[in-house]
């Protein structure tokens, strides 16, 4: 849910983009922790409208959040969180967004590699 708290008619909102771990490395960040960006936007934007405003100014982002030959048209390796839900549970990327409402971008990761002198079990067994 957003908060319109602070909205007024008239004026643009505001969504906060919170930037996760190694996708961060795409907007400036360092591959770890979160980078936060505001993106001002006029109301009725949807998430894909603010999406493709970070990506023009964030090419490598783009690339890789993006995948125009998937049906999903969002990648494989990047999770789209809205107000802390997945794309898809209570938002599309045409929904419109309200004044507050935050998107996660979070990279997704993949298991199955091994490292020195790890068993087959896991560190765990």
């Amino acid at each position: 849910m957003g908060n319109q708290v602070s909205w007024k008619p008239g004026e643009p909102i505001r969504v906060r983009v919170e930037v996760l771990s190694w996708v961060n490395r795409f907007v400036g960040g360092p591959g770890t922790g979160e980078v936060t960006l505001t993106e001002e936007v006029k109301p009725g934007t949807t998430v894909r409208g603010v999406l493709r405003q970070v990506t023009d100014r964030h090419p490598d982002l783009g690339g890789a959040l993006w995948d125009p030959g998937s049906r999903r048209e969002i990648g494989d390796n990047i999770e789209v969180m809205v107000n802390n839900a997945v794309l898809g549970v209570s938002h599309d990327l045409d929904s419109e967004l309200l004044d507050g409402d935050r998107i996660t971008l979070l990279g997704q990761y993949m298991g199955g590699g091994s490292w020195p002198g790890a068993s087959r079990e896991g560190p765990w067994s």
